[in-house]
C-alpha cells in the first residue's frame, strides 16, 4: 500500500522529468512513469493531481517562489529543489486539509532524501517564508470544546 509520502515522491520525480524534458502530453508521461513503478490507485491519483496542478498553476506558484527567494533566480535553483518547492507550494495553496507543517516537513524530507541536508534547509527556508506570506498557520487551530 502506497502512502501520500510515496505519492509526493512520485510527483517530484515526474515534475523533475518534465522540467528537464518538457511535454504537453501528460497522459503519455504518466503512462511511461507508471510502467516502471508500483503504486496503488490512490497514490497514483494524488501524484498525478499534484503534477497536473503544478503545471496548471505554475505561473502563480513560480511567482510566489520568486517573491521570497532573495538573490536566487528560480532558474538557478537546483532542479530537484525547484520542483520540491513547486509541489509544496501547490499543496499549500490547494490542499487546505493538510496542515502547512506537514506539507513543509514532507518537502524537506523529500529534498534531503533525493539530494542533501543543505537542500532540506533551503527548501524549508523558502517554504516557511511562503507560508508566512500566505498567513497560513503552521498547525491547525485546536477545536474549541
Amino acid at each position: 500500500m502506497s502512502t501520500r509520502r510515496d505519492a509526493r515522491e512520485f510527483a517530484v520525480q515526474m515534475l523533475f522529468e518534465l522540467d528537464l524534458n518538457p511535454s504537453d502530453r501528460l497522459e503519455a508521461v504518466f503512462a511511461s512513469f507508471w510502467k516502471e513503478r508500483e503504486a496503488d490507485e490512490k497514490a497514483r491519483d494524488f501524484a498525478q493531481e499534484i503534477v497536473t496542478g503544478v503545471r496548471k498553476e505554475r505561473t502563480q506558484v513560480d511567482t510566489l517562489i520568486k517573491s521570497v527567494s532573495e538573490h536566487w533566480d528560480i532558474r538557478r535553483m537546483g532542479v530537484l529543489d525547484r520542483n520540491v518547492i513547486r509541489m509544496a507550494v501547490y499543496e499549500l495553496l490547494h490542499h487546505k486539509d493538510v496542515p502547512a507543517a506537514v506539507t513543509i516537513n514532507e518537502a524537506v524530507d523529500i529534498a534531503k532524501y533525493f539530494s542533501s541536508s543543505e537542500s532540506g534547509k533551503f527548501v524549508n527556508g523558502v517554504l516557511d517564508k511562503i507560508r508566512k506570506d500566505l498567513k497560513l498557520p503552521a498547525r491547525p487551530e485546536p477545536a474549541s470544546a
